[in-house]
Protein backbone atom coordinates (compact mmCIF):
# COMPACT_ATOMS: atom_id res chain seq x y z
CA UNK A 1 0.00 0.00 0.00
CA UNK A 2 1.21 3.49 -0.86
CA UNK A 3 1.75 6.00 1.93
CA UNK A 4 -1.44 7.82 2.88
CA UNK A 5 -0.88 11.57 2.70
CA UNK A 6 -2.24 13.64 5.57
CA UNK A 7 -3.31 17.30 5.53
CA UNK A 8 -3.55 18.73 9.06
CA UNK A 9 -5.53 21.98 9.34
CA UNK A 10 -5.87 24.16 12.46
CA UNK A 11 -3.21 21.76 13.70
CA UNK A 12 -2.48 23.22 17.15
CA UNK A 13 0.30 21.27 18.83
CA UNK A 14 -0.44 18.27 16.62
CA UNK A 15 -2.48 15.83 18.73
CA UNK A 16 -4.49 14.54 15.77
CA UNK A 17 -1.54 14.22 13.40
CA UNK A 18 0.61 12.61 16.10
CA UNK A 19 -1.94 9.85 16.50
CA UNK A 20 -1.91 9.19 12.76
CA UNK A 21 1.88 9.49 12.41
CA UNK A 22 2.35 7.09 15.31
CA UNK A 23 0.00 4.46 13.90
CA UNK A 24 1.95 1.43 12.71
CA UNK A 25 1.13 -1.88 11.14
CA UNK A 26 3.71 -4.56 10.47
CA UNK A 27 6.35 -2.10 11.71
CA UNK A 28 5.40 0.40 9.01
CA UNK A 29 3.87 3.87 9.40
CA UNK A 30 1.39 4.26 6.52
CA UNK A 31 0.22 7.78 7.36
CA UNK A 32 2.59 10.59 6.33
CA UNK A 33 1.79 14.16 7.31
CA UNK A 34 2.53 16.27 4.24
CA UNK A 35 1.32 19.64 5.51
CA UNK A 36 0.43 21.03 8.96
CA UNK A 37 -1.05 24.52 9.17
CA UNK A 38 -1.20 26.43 12.45
CA UNK A 39 -1.30 30.15 13.21
CA UNK A 40 0.02 30.34 16.80
CA UNK A 41 3.78 30.95 16.98
CA UNK A 42 4.81 28.50 19.69
CA UNK A 43 2.42 25.73 18.60
CA UNK A 44 3.96 26.12 15.13
CA UNK A 45 7.45 25.72 16.63
CA UNK A 46 6.31 22.58 18.45
CA UNK A 47 4.84 21.21 15.22
CA UNK A 48 7.99 21.98 13.24
CA UNK A 49 10.13 20.10 15.74
CA UNK A 50 7.72 17.15 15.77
CA UNK A 51 7.54 16.97 11.99
CA UNK A 52 11.35 17.01 12.00
CA UNK A 53 11.27 14.12 14.51
CA UNK A 54 9.05 12.09 12.16
CA UNK A 55 11.51 12.41 9.26
CA UNK A 56 13.70 9.74 10.87
CA UNK A 57 13.28 5.99 10.98
CA UNK A 58 15.85 6.06 13.75
CA UNK A 59 15.72 9.33 15.71
CA UNK A 60 19.30 10.63 16.19
CA UNK A 61 20.87 11.29 19.57
CA UNK A 62 21.13 15.01 18.69
CA UNK A 63 17.32 15.30 19.00
CA UNK A 64 17.61 14.11 22.59
CA UNK A 65 20.53 16.46 23.15
CA UNK A 66 18.33 19.35 22.05
CA UNK A 67 15.35 18.53 24.26
CA UNK A 68 17.75 18.07 27.18
CA UNK A 69 19.06 21.60 26.59
CA UNK A 70 22.53 20.42 25.55
CA UNK A 71 22.45 21.96 22.06
CA UNK A 72 20.50 24.69 20.30
CA UNK A 73 17.57 24.20 17.97
CA UNK A 74 19.56 25.86 15.17
CA UNK A 75 22.47 23.43 15.53
CA UNK A 76 20.09 20.48 15.52
CA UNK A 77 18.50 21.60 12.26
CA UNK A 78 21.86 22.44 10.66
CA UNK A 79 23.12 18.96 11.55
CA UNK A 80 20.29 17.38 9.49
CA UNK A 81 19.55 19.84 6.67
CA UNK A 82 17.47 17.54 4.43
CA UNK A 83 15.22 16.45 7.30
CA UNK A 84 14.82 20.05 8.41
CA UNK A 85 13.99 21.16 4.87
CA UNK A 86 11.30 18.46 4.64
CA UNK A 87 9.84 19.46 8.02
CA UNK A 88 9.92 23.12 7.04
CA UNK A 89 7.98 22.36 3.86
CA UNK A 90 5.41 20.40 5.85
CA UNK A 91 4.91 22.94 8.65
CA UNK A 92 3.35 26.29 7.79
CA UNK A 93 2.54 29.13 10.16
CA UNK A 94 -0.58 30.64 8.63
CA UNK A 95 -4.02 31.77 9.77
CA UNK A 96 -6.67 29.98 7.75
CA UNK A 97 -9.61 32.23 6.90
CA UNK A 98 -7.59 35.44 7.39
CA UNK A 99 -7.32 38.06 4.63
CA UNK A 100 -3.55 37.76 4.74
CA UNK A 101 -3.84 34.08 3.77
CA UNK A 102 -6.41 33.96 0.97
CA UNK A 103 -7.83 30.62 -0.07
CA UNK A 104 -5.87 30.49 -3.35
CA UNK A 105 -2.60 30.96 -1.50
CA UNK A 106 -3.48 28.16 0.90
CA UNK A 107 -4.42 25.81 -1.93
CA UNK A 108 -1.18 26.58 -3.76
CA UNK A 109 0.80 25.43 -0.72
CA UNK A 110 -1.32 22.30 -0.28
CA UNK A 111 -1.10 21.28 -3.95
CA UNK A 112 2.67 21.61 -3.78
CA UNK A 113 2.79 19.08 -0.96
CA UNK A 114 0.14 16.53 -1.95
CA UNK A 115 0.87 14.12 -4.79
CA UNK A 116 -2.23 11.93 -4.59
CA UNK A 117 -5.08 14.15 -3.35
CA UNK A 118 -7.86 11.65 -4.08
CA UNK A 119 -6.18 9.14 -1.72
CA UNK A 120 -5.33 11.69 0.97
CA UNK A 121 -7.03 12.43 4.28
CA UNK A 122 -7.70 15.77 5.96
CA UNK A 123 -7.64 16.29 9.74
CA UNK A 124 -8.67 19.33 11.70
CA UNK A 125 -10.66 21.09 14.34
CA UNK A 126 -11.59 24.68 13.49
CA UNK A 127 -11.12 27.00 16.52
CA UNK A 128 -13.96 26.43 18.94
CA UNK A 129 -14.27 29.52 21.15
CA UNK A 130 -17.48 30.54 19.42
CA UNK A 131 -18.94 27.07 20.02
CA UNK A 132 -17.79 26.29 23.55
CA UNK A 133 -20.40 26.77 26.25
CA UNK A 134 -18.15 28.98 28.37
CA UNK A 135 -16.74 30.92 25.44
CA UNK A 136 -20.19 31.49 23.97
CA UNK A 137 -21.61 32.88 27.22
CA UNK A 138 -18.78 35.43 27.35
CA UNK A 139 -18.87 36.31 23.67
CA UNK A 140 -22.63 36.92 23.56
CA UNK A 141 -21.97 40.03 25.61
CA UNK A 142 -20.04 41.43 22.66
CA UNK A 143 -21.90 43.31 19.94
CA UNK A 144 -20.11 41.41 17.19
CA UNK A 145 -20.95 37.90 18.41
CA UNK A 146 -23.19 36.98 15.47
CA UNK A 147 -20.55 38.18 13.01
CA UNK A 148 -17.57 36.55 14.73
CA UNK A 149 -15.54 34.81 12.00
CA UNK A 150 -14.82 31.86 14.25
CA UNK A 151 -18.40 30.65 13.69
CA UNK A 152 -17.59 29.98 10.07
CA UNK A 153 -13.93 28.97 10.06
CA UNK A 154 -15.17 25.46 9.38
CA UNK A 155 -16.17 26.81 5.94
CA UNK A 156 -12.51 27.42 5.10
CA UNK A 157 -11.84 23.84 6.18
CA UNK A 158 -14.59 22.56 3.88
CA UNK A 159 -13.50 24.74 0.96
CA UNK A 160 -10.18 22.94 1.13
CA UNK A 161 -12.06 19.62 1.22
CA UNK A 162 -14.03 20.69 -1.88
CA UNK A 163 -10.86 21.33 -3.86
CA UNK A 164 -8.64 18.51 -2.59
CA UNK A 165 -11.44 15.88 -2.62
CA UNK A 166 -9.72 13.62 -0.07
CA UNK A 167 -10.90 10.06 0.39
CA UNK A 168 -11.63 10.70 4.07
CA UNK A 169 -11.66 13.59 6.50
CA UNK A 170 -11.91 13.86 10.26
CA UNK A 171 -13.34 16.95 11.96
CA UNK A 172 -13.23 17.56 15.72
CA UNK A 173 -14.94 20.14 17.91
CA UNK A 174 -16.35 20.81 21.36
CA UNK A 175 -19.75 19.52 22.51
CA UNK A 176 -21.01 23.10 22.55
CA UNK A 177 -21.21 23.01 18.77
CA UNK A 178 -24.28 20.75 19.10
CA UNK A 179 -26.33 23.45 20.84
CA UNK A 180 -24.76 26.57 19.32
CA UNK A 181 -27.02 28.76 17.21
CA UNK A 182 -26.14 31.42 14.68
CA UNK A 183 -28.89 33.74 13.44
CA UNK A 184 -31.47 31.37 14.92
CA UNK A 185 -30.15 28.27 13.15
CA UNK A 186 -28.36 25.38 14.81
CA UNK A 187 -24.75 25.59 13.63
CA UNK A 188 -24.30 21.82 13.73
CA UNK A 189 -27.17 21.16 11.33
CA UNK A 190 -25.67 23.60 8.84
CA UNK A 191 -22.23 22.03 9.21
CA UNK A 192 -23.63 18.56 8.47
CA UNK A 193 -25.30 19.84 5.30
CA UNK A 194 -22.10 21.52 4.18
CA UNK A 195 -19.93 18.50 4.98
CA UNK A 196 -22.05 16.26 2.78
CA UNK A 197 -21.65 18.61 -0.18
CA UNK A 198 -18.66 20.90 0.48
CA UNK A 199 -18.48 22.28 -3.05
CA UNK A 200 -21.54 24.38 -2.23
CA UNK A 201 -19.19 26.66 -0.25
CA UNK A 202 -17.08 27.46 -3.30
CA UNK A 203 -17.82 30.86 -4.84
CA UNK A 204 -20.33 30.61 -7.76
CA UNK A 205 -17.84 31.85 -10.36
CA UNK A 206 -15.39 29.07 -9.39
CA UNK A 207 -17.79 26.13 -9.05
CA UNK A 208 -17.65 25.21 -12.71
CA UNK A 209 -14.00 24.27 -12.26
CA UNK A 210 -14.72 21.63 -9.62
CA UNK A 211 -16.22 18.19 -9.90
CA UNK A 212 -18.94 17.89 -7.28
CA UNK A 213 -17.86 15.11 -4.90
CA UNK A 214 -20.22 14.37 -2.01
CA UNK A 215 -19.52 12.75 1.36
CA UNK A 216 -21.35 10.64 3.91
CA UNK A 217 -20.82 11.42 7.59
CA UNK A 218 -20.33 8.46 9.92
CA UNK A 219 -20.15 7.96 13.65
CA UNK A 220 -17.03 6.41 15.17
CA UNK A 221 -19.08 4.82 17.96
CA UNK A 222 -22.43 3.84 16.42
CA UNK A 223 -23.34 1.21 13.82
CA UNK A 224 -26.49 3.10 12.83
CA UNK A 225 -26.96 4.04 9.20
CA UNK A 226 -25.82 7.55 8.40
CA UNK A 227 -29.34 8.94 8.01
CA UNK A 228 -30.38 7.46 11.39
CA UNK A 229 -27.68 9.13 13.45
CA UNK A 230 -28.53 11.74 16.05
CA UNK A 231 -26.30 14.39 17.57
CA UNK A 232 -25.16 12.30 20.52
CA UNK A 233 -23.84 9.61 18.18
CA UNK A 234 -20.95 11.93 17.34
CA UNK A 235 -19.82 12.53 20.94
CA UNK A 236 -16.68 10.56 21.77
CA UNK A 237 -16.27 9.95 25.51
CA UNK A 238 -12.50 9.57 25.65
CA UNK A 239 -12.36 7.67 28.93
CA UNK A 240 -14.18 4.74 27.29
CA UNK A 241 -11.25 4.31 24.89
CA UNK A 242 -8.35 4.09 27.31
CA UNK A 243 -7.73 7.84 27.68
CA UNK A 244 -7.10 8.87 31.32
CA UNK A 245 -9.50 11.78 30.99
CA UNK A 246 -13.25 12.40 30.80
CA UNK A 247 -12.94 14.46 27.65
CA UNK A 248 -16.13 14.50 25.56
CA UNK A 249 -15.79 15.91 22.06
CA UNK A 250 -17.69 15.83 18.77
CA UNK A 251 -15.72 13.92 16.12
CA UNK A 252 -17.05 13.38 12.62
CA UNK A 253 -15.68 10.91 10.07
CA UNK A 254 -16.64 11.62 6.46
CA UNK A 255 -16.00 9.29 3.50
CA UNK A 256 -16.22 10.25 -0.17
CA UNK A 257 -19.31 8.59 -1.66
CA UNK A 258 -17.73 7.25 -4.84
CA UNK A 259 -15.56 4.94 -2.73
CA UNK A 260 -18.61 2.99 -1.55
CA UNK A 261 -17.00 1.89 1.71
CA UNK A 262 -18.36 2.05 5.25
CA UNK A 263 -16.05 2.54 8.23
CA UNK A 264 -15.95 0.50 11.39
CA UNK A 265 -16.09 1.88 14.92
CA UNK A 266 -13.72 2.51 17.78
CA UNK A 267 -13.36 -0.41 20.17
CA UNK A 268 -14.05 0.49 23.81
CA UNK A 269 -11.37 -0.30 26.36
CA UNK A 270 -12.14 -3.03 28.90
CA UNK A 271 -10.94 -0.88 31.80
CA UNK A 272 -10.73 2.80 32.65
CA UNK A 273 -7.29 4.39 32.76
CA UNK A 274 -6.87 6.54 35.86
CA UNK A 275 -4.83 9.66 36.51
CA UNK A 276 -2.55 7.58 38.70
CA UNK A 277 -2.04 5.09 35.84
CA UNK A 278 -0.97 7.98 33.64
CA UNK A 279 1.35 10.03 35.84
CA UNK A 280 2.39 8.13 38.99
CA UNK A 281 5.73 7.07 37.49
CA UNK A 282 6.84 10.68 36.97
CA UNK A 283 9.27 12.13 39.52
CA UNK A 284 7.66 13.93 42.49
CA UNK A 285 8.48 17.63 42.74
CA UNK A 286 7.45 20.46 45.04
CA UNK A 287 5.63 23.56 43.91
CA UNK A 288 7.37 26.90 44.03
CA UNK A 289 6.41 29.77 46.31
CA UNK A 290 5.34 33.08 44.80
CA UNK A 291 5.57 36.49 46.47
CA UNK A 292 8.05 35.08 49.00
CA UNK A 293 11.48 33.50 49.17
CA UNK A 294 11.38 30.27 47.21
CA UNK A 295 13.23 27.35 48.77
CA UNK A 296 12.35 24.04 50.40
CA UNK A 297 12.05 25.47 53.91
CA UNK A 298 9.91 28.40 52.78
CA UNK A 299 7.63 26.04 50.84
CA UNK A 300 7.24 23.65 53.77
CA UNK A 301 6.60 26.45 56.24
CA UNK A 302 4.01 28.03 53.94
CA UNK A 303 1.92 24.89 54.36
CA UNK A 304 2.85 23.90 57.92
CA UNK A 305 1.82 27.31 59.23
CA UNK A 306 -1.76 26.02 58.99
CA UNK A 307 -1.09 22.27 58.87
CA UNK A 308 1.80 21.60 61.28
CA UNK A 309 1.52 17.81 60.93
CA UNK A 310 1.60 17.88 57.14
CA UNK A 311 3.81 15.23 55.55
CA UNK A 312 5.60 16.93 52.66
CA UNK A 313 8.41 16.24 50.22
CA UNK A 314 11.81 16.58 51.83
CA UNK A 315 13.80 17.12 48.64
CA UNK A 316 14.25 20.52 47.04
CA UNK A 317 13.26 19.63 43.47
CA UNK A 318 10.96 21.89 41.43
CA UNK A 319 11.56 20.09 38.12
CA UNK A 320 12.75 21.64 34.86
CA UNK A 321 12.27 21.58 31.10
CA UNK A 322 14.47 18.50 31.22
CA UNK A 323 14.69 16.55 34.47
CA UNK A 324 17.08 13.61 34.46
CA UNK A 325 15.12 10.63 35.72
CA UNK A 326 14.82 7.04 34.59
CA UNK A 327 11.13 6.45 33.87
CA UNK A 328 10.28 2.76 33.97
CA UNK A 329 7.87 1.53 31.29
CA UNK A 330 4.36 1.21 32.72
CA UNK A 331 1.32 -0.53 31.30
CA UNK A 332 0.71 2.44 29.01
CA UNK A 333 3.57 1.75 26.57
CA UNK A 334 2.42 4.53 24.22
CA UNK A 335 4.26 7.06 26.43
CA UNK A 336 7.65 5.45 26.77
CA UNK A 337 10.91 6.12 24.93
CA UNK A 338 13.92 4.10 26.09
CA UNK A 339 16.31 6.69 24.63
CA UNK A 340 14.93 9.46 26.81
CA UNK A 341 16.63 9.17 30.20
CA UNK A 342 14.59 11.96 31.73
CA UNK A 343 11.31 13.87 31.72
CA UNK A 344 10.50 16.87 29.51
CA UNK A 345 8.41 19.95 30.36
CA UNK A 346 8.10 18.85 33.99
CA UNK A 347 8.52 22.04 36.03
CA UNK A 348 6.20 23.16 38.81
CA UNK A 349 4.31 26.42 38.95
CA UNK A 350 4.59 29.09 41.61
CA UNK A 351 1.66 29.37 44.00
CA UNK A 352 0.77 31.87 46.69
CA UNK A 353 1.01 30.72 50.29
CA UNK A 354 -2.80 30.68 50.62
CA UNK A 355 -3.19 28.49 47.53
CA UNK A 356 -0.47 26.12 48.71
CA UNK A 357 -2.48 25.60 51.87
CA UNK A 358 -5.71 25.07 49.92
CA UNK A 359 -4.04 22.60 47.58
CA UNK A 360 -2.67 20.62 50.52
CA UNK A 361 -6.01 20.63 52.34
CA UNK A 362 -7.92 19.53 49.24
CA UNK A 363 -5.47 16.84 48.10
CA UNK A 364 -5.33 15.42 51.64
CA UNK A 365 -9.13 15.34 51.80
CA UNK A 366 -9.26 13.68 48.37
CA UNK A 367 -6.79 11.02 49.51
CA UNK A 368 -9.03 10.19 52.46
CA UNK A 369 -12.46 10.45 50.80
CA UNK A 370 -11.67 9.82 47.11
CA UNK A 371 -13.85 12.76 46.17
CA UNK A 372 -13.60 16.51 45.86
CA UNK A 373 -15.06 18.86 48.40
CA UNK A 374 -16.59 22.28 47.70
CA UNK A 375 -16.02 25.68 49.26
CA UNK A 376 -18.76 25.08 51.82
CA UNK A 377 -16.50 22.41 53.38
CA UNK A 378 -13.48 24.73 53.64
CA UNK A 379 -12.32 25.97 57.04
CA UNK A 380 -13.02 29.70 57.22
CA UNK A 381 -9.34 30.71 57.09
CA UNK A 382 -8.92 28.94 53.73
CA UNK A 383 -11.83 30.62 51.96
CA UNK A 384 -10.71 32.86 49.07
CA UNK A 385 -10.88 36.58 49.68
CA UNK A 386 -13.46 37.12 46.98
CA UNK A 387 -16.71 39.06 47.18
CA UNK A 388 -18.70 36.23 45.56
CA UNK A 389 -17.55 33.45 47.89
CA UNK A 390 -20.47 33.55 50.36
CA UNK A 391 -23.02 33.92 47.57
CA UNK A 392 -21.44 30.99 45.70
CA UNK A 393 -21.44 28.75 48.76
CA UNK A 394 -25.13 29.38 49.37
CA UNK A 395 -26.17 29.00 45.73
CA UNK A 396 -23.91 26.07 44.83
CA UNK A 397 -22.67 27.93 41.75
CA UNK A 398 -19.68 26.94 39.65
CA UNK A 399 -17.47 29.26 41.70
CA UNK A 400 -18.04 27.00 44.74
CA UNK A 401 -16.11 24.26 42.88
CA UNK A 402 -13.31 26.45 41.56
CA UNK A 403 -10.72 24.21 43.26
CA UNK A 404 -10.54 20.61 42.05
CA UNK A 405 -8.17 17.74 42.75
CA UNK A 406 -7.57 15.29 39.92
CA UNK A 407 -8.52 12.15 41.82
CA UNK A 408 -5.96 9.37 41.59
CA UNK A 409 -8.20 6.38 40.88
CA UNK A 410 -10.44 7.83 38.15
CA UNK A 411 -9.86 9.46 34.76
CA UNK A 412 -9.12 13.18 34.98
CA UNK A 413 -11.61 15.88 34.23
CA UNK A 414 -11.15 17.56 30.85
CA UNK A 415 -7.78 19.22 30.31
CA UNK A 416 -8.68 22.54 28.66
CA UNK A 417 -6.90 25.74 27.74
CA UNK A 418 -7.95 27.13 31.14
CA UNK A 419 -5.04 25.21 32.64
CA UNK A 420 -2.81 27.99 31.27
CA UNK A 421 -4.45 30.56 33.58
CA UNK A 422 -4.12 28.86 36.95
CA UNK A 423 -3.91 25.41 38.47
CA UNK A 424 -7.03 25.53 40.64
CA UNK A 425 -8.92 22.94 38.57
CA UNK A 426 -5.85 20.75 38.15
CA UNK A 427 -4.49 19.97 41.61
CA UNK A 428 -2.20 16.95 41.89
CA UNK A 429 -3.67 14.13 43.98
CA UNK A 430 -0.47 13.72 46.06
CA UNK A 431 -0.73 15.94 49.16
CA UNK A 432 3.02 15.61 49.74
CA UNK A 433 3.60 17.66 46.58
CA UNK A 434 0.80 20.22 47.19
CA UNK A 435 0.78 21.67 43.69
CA UNK A 436 -1.02 21.81 40.36
CA UNK A 437 -0.16 19.61 37.39
CA UNK A 438 2.93 20.26 35.31
CA UNK A 439 2.84 20.54 31.52
CA UNK A 440 4.18 16.98 31.24
CA UNK A 441 1.52 15.59 33.56
CA UNK A 442 -1.18 17.36 31.54
CA UNK A 443 0.47 16.02 28.36
CA UNK A 444 0.42 12.49 29.80
CA UNK A 445 -3.32 12.86 30.50
CA UNK A 446 -3.67 14.05 26.89
CA UNK A 447 -1.63 10.92 25.93
CA UNK A 448 1.25 12.68 24.20
CA UNK A 449 4.39 10.50 24.05
CA UNK A 450 7.13 11.39 26.52
CA UNK A 451 9.52 12.44 23.74
CA UNK A 452 7.05 15.08 22.52
CA UNK A 453 8.64 18.43 23.42
CA UNK A 454 6.46 21.54 23.78
CA UNK A 455 8.15 24.76 22.73
CA UNK A 456 7.63 28.27 24.09
CA UNK A 457 6.95 29.73 27.54
CA UNK A 458 5.07 27.56 29.99
CA UNK A 459 1.76 29.40 29.54
CA UNK A 460 1.86 28.58 25.84
CA UNK A 461 2.86 24.98 26.56
CA UNK A 462 -0.25 24.58 28.73
CA UNK A 463 -2.41 26.14 25.99
CA UNK A 464 -0.99 23.77 23.39
CA UNK A 465 -1.69 20.74 25.57
CA UNK A 466 -5.14 21.91 26.65
CA UNK A 467 -6.35 22.57 23.10
CA UNK A 468 -5.17 19.25 21.68
CA UNK A 469 -6.98 16.06 20.71
CA UNK A 470 -5.62 13.18 22.83
CA UNK A 471 -2.93 11.63 20.67
CA UNK A 472 -3.75 8.04 21.63
CA UNK A 473 -7.42 8.57 20.76
CA UNK A 474 -6.33 9.92 17.37
CA UNK A 475 -4.18 6.81 17.01
CA UNK A 476 -7.26 4.62 17.42
CA UNK A 477 -9.15 6.71 14.87
CA UNK A 478 -6.20 6.19 12.52
CA UNK A 479 -6.74 2.44 12.84
CA UNK A 480 -10.37 2.82 11.70
CA UNK A 481 -9.28 5.01 8.78
CA UNK A 482 -6.49 2.63 7.76
CA UNK A 483 -8.99 -0.21 7.42
CA UNK A 484 -10.88 1.91 4.89
CA UNK A 485 -7.79 2.35 2.75
CA UNK A 486 -7.13 -1.39 2.73
CA UNK A 487 -10.40 -1.75 0.81
CA UNK A 488 -9.48 0.84 -1.85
Amino acid sequence: MKNIEVIDLFAGAGGLSEGFSGFNTRKKHPFKVKISIEKEKFAYQTLLLRNFFHQFDEVPYEYYSYVKGEMTREKLFVKYPSEFEAANEITWQAELGAKSYPHDKVMERIRKQIKYPSRSIVLGGPPCQAYSLIGRSKMKKNDGFENDHRHTLYEEYLKIIAEVKPAVFVMENVKGILSSKLNGEFVFEKILKDIKNPVRLIEPNRKRFFRNETYTVYSLISTKKSDELNRNDFIIESELYGIPQRRHRVILLAVRNDLKIIPGQLKPSKILTSVKDAISDLPPIRSRVSKAEDNLVSWQESIKTSFPKAKLLSKNDIGSEYLKFRVKPNNFKWFHDSKLDGVLNHMSRSHMKSDLQRYHFLSKAAEEKQKNISLRDFPTFLLPNHKNVEKSINSGSLFSDRFRVQLSNTPATTITSHIAKDGHYYIHYDSKQSRSLTVREAARIQTFPDNYFFEGPRTSQYLQVGNAVPAFLANQIASVVYDLFRDL
